[in-house]
């Protein structure tokens, strides 16, 4: 096991499978105590936190909803009291509703902001003050926030756009406290929820220079890095791991 966030404490929001998931436990093995989130899969949130500690690590589920600002500051200032402090917040929780902009119900909109954009904001501000220098801001965004290719997703390209933004005000904002704001970009990424080989999975590959789906690890092998000192120096930037999906 490597120790290159030993010592550390981080919440990953929304983590009880896919990237989410694979980011706690990479962290996990990084040597950072974890925190993750879940809104109703317990079962999962559950098996996440039993793995990390039957690695050896030590992590802790907490029921929060991320378009709820007080859930998330509560999970925070849990995640602070329960671990000790906080270190690292990876806001990853986030929902996609894809449909055309005339099929478009405003409640759809509405969650969207709430998670993606509101969600991310109430996470960092919560974070931001237990943090010292040090500090790491990290957010799932989506490389659809420089392309979206297909019908239907510009509400999503919109709270990804959004998010993009936040990053890097954020990171002016923070930056002389020595905390370092950044978003990760992904591409396709094989998930339960978008499987490689699932109904538009060939048309997506199609898209890619690489023409395959990511593998969870390498989102959460980027993220690792960028929560790492070595990425001190890396901050406001929005990074995109996509296989060629924007080139």
């Amino acid at each position: 096991m490597t120790t290159t966030l030993s010592g550390k404490v981080a919440l990953v929001t929304g983590a009880s499978r896919g990237i989410g998931a694979a980011i706690a436990k990479r962290l996990a093995a990084e040597g950072a105590a974890v925190a993750i989130t879940y809104v109703n899969g317990k079962a999962k949130a559950d098996e996440v936190v039993e793995s990390i500690k039957s690695s050896g690590g030590k992590a802790v589920a907490l029921q929060a909803d991320s378009g709820d600002p007080a859930a998330i500051k509560s999970a925070v200032d849990q995640t602070a009291e329960t671990l000790k402090r906080l270190d690292i917040i990876v806001n990853n929780a986030g929902i996609a509703v894809l449909k055309p902009i005339d099929q478009f119900a405003i409640e759809d909109f509405d969650r969207m902001v709430a998670i993606n954009i509101r969600g991310v904001f109430a996470g960092a501000q919560a974070a931001a003050r237990y943090m010292d220098k040090g500090g790491r801001i990290i957010t799932i965004g989506s490389t659809n926030a420089d392309r979206m290719p297909f019908v239907g997703g510009s509400v999503y390209a919109m709270t990804k756009a959004a998010v993009a933004g936040l990053t890097r005000g954020l990171a002016r904002d923070l930056g002389p406290r020595g905390i370092t704001v950044n978003a990760i970009q992904p591409g396709p990424v094989d998930t339960d929820l978008n499987p490689a080989e699932g109904e538009f999975a060939g048309m997506i590959k199609g898209l890619t220079a690489l023409g395959r789906y990511a593998h969870v690890s390498e989102v959460a092998g980027f993220t690792a890095y960028l929560a790492s000192d070595e990425a001190g120096y890396i901050t406001g930037a929005c990074l995109t791991i996509d296989g060629g999906f924007a080139a």
